[in-house]
């Protein structure tokens, strides 16, 4: 279903200088407006709560049992938001040393998260800062997946939240935000910008806690999360998408 373009509001477009010069920029919570402000929210609470209906990934090549997940593909072009037919996601082993090189068929996003507001402002306002960002002439028509993430933890096994390791996902840009963290210690997000020694790192600690990236010009992975009470299982819940010029790379 298409959507007109949404007004974004003034403050988006700042975070695009910063993205362009060091590669990825961290939104301070509360001051974007598409992304979810502290406090309660219905469409936040609604949005949040259908990560409690994520499937098991039975796709891990390292045997594990500790990430659940849905997803979803949808086509970006200036005057709308439109969804693709369920398609599997793929990544070469370029990419993806573990489980690259097999179509991964995970179960579909609910339509109603798909079409909410909350995911609506989301796509709209990353698109903005992204384009901005590239500084791009002429509309750009994107390949977008959206990609819901539950990592599961007990005392016996750490939750892996990028088990291949420090890595780009193929595509041009990347959005990661925060969900929820219940009892999970770690979980530590680790940034290399090409052509420095030196890692970024910070946690991504309260929901609407967001990371952009430049996937061209950044690698970047997360430390496993352990239970913080060990008697009780641990949970890390994170929305990432990803934006790819249709026909091709941007650069």
């Amino acid at each position: 279903m298409s959507r007109p373009s949404m007004n974004i509001g003034v403050a988006t477009p700042s975070l695009a200088p910063e993205l362009a010069a060091r590669g990825f920029v961290r939104p301070a919570p509360g001051t974007i407006d598409w992304l979810p402000a502290p406090g309660p929210d219905p469409d936040w609470t609604d949005f949040a709560g259908s990560w409690d209906r994520l499937g098991l990934d039975r796709y891990m090549a390292d045997g594990g049992r500790y990430r659940r997940r849905r997803h979803a593909a949808l086509a970006i072009a200036p005057d709308a938001i439109m969804r693709k037919p369920h398609q599997p996601h793929f990544q070469s082993r370029d990419y993806n040393r573990l489980n690259g090189d097999i179509q991964r068929w995970f179960e579909p996003m609910d339509d109603a998260i798909v079409e909410s507001p909350m995911m609506r402002r989301l796509l709209r306002g990353a698109t903005a800062v992204f384009e901005a960002a590239e500084a791009r002439a002429g509309a750009v028509h994107w390949h977008v997946e959206l990609h819901q993430f539950r990592i599961e933890a007990t005392a016996r096994e750490p939750g892996r939240p990028t088990p291949e390791g420090m890595h780009r996902d193929g595509v041009d840009w990347v959005l990661v935000m925060l969900i929820d963290r219940q009892n999970a210690a770690e979980g530590v997000t680790e940034i290399q910008i090409d052509g420095r020694p030196e890692i970024d790192r910070f946690t991504l600690a309260a929901p609407g806690d967001a990371v952009l990236l430049d996937d061209h010009r950044v690698m970047h992975g997360v430390t496993p999360i352990r239970p913080i009470d060990a008697t009780m299982p641990a949970c890390r819940d994170v929305f990432v998408a990803t934006w790819r010029a249709e026909g091709g790379e941007l650069r």
